[in-house]
């Protein structure tokens, strides 16, 4: 499997096909409304208007799956995420992170680690052709140099 498999659903309910980002490297991250690490998304849109482009592509999708911290609807989520952080990366439908429930897309990023996602904000950097090369936990910047570096490489 390749993150060009996967097809999802965007916040806005249409289909999301990953297969349109191939060539691109992208992070995808886990998100939350009513979190800590919630500021994070203040840094993901810099990275994104400082590095978005026809290389490089930001994901976010939202969980509830970390203490019960993004209950709201699609909507709500979009709403929050535009008006308090400007959110113009593409934001997927909210999913399931963990559990046999899990959306099949964060299955296979948690077995390409061999590790389960342990809270809101884990970043998982994916290559042009779809494979996973790394992942950082909630606490790592998405603006940090390796991130930046990586990117630029």
């Amino acid at each position: 499997m390749k993150l060009h498999d996967f097809k999802v659903s965007d916040i806005k309910g249409k289909e999301f096909d990953f297969s349109s980002l191939k060539g691109k490297k992208v992070m995808i991250v886990n998100t939350a409304s009513a979190c800590g690490f919630t500021p994070q998304f203040g840094e993901l849109e810099d990275l994104y208007q400082e590095a978005g482009n026809d290389k490089f592509e930001i994901i976010g999708f939202p969980s509830n799956d970390f203490g019960a911290q993004d209950p709201g609807s699609d909507t709500e989520i979009a709403s929050f995420c535009e008006v308090n952080y400007g959110v113009t990366f593409p934001m997927m439908s909210k999913v399931k992170v963990l559990g046999d429930d899990a959306s099949s897309i964060y299955k296979w990023l948690q077995e390409e680690v061999e590790g389960d996602v342990k809270w809101n904000f884990h970043k998982f950097l994916i290559d042009e052709n779809g494979l996973v090369v790394k992942d950082f936990s909630s606490r790592f910047s998405p603006l940090d140099d390796e991130v930046i570096n990586w990117i630029n490489k």
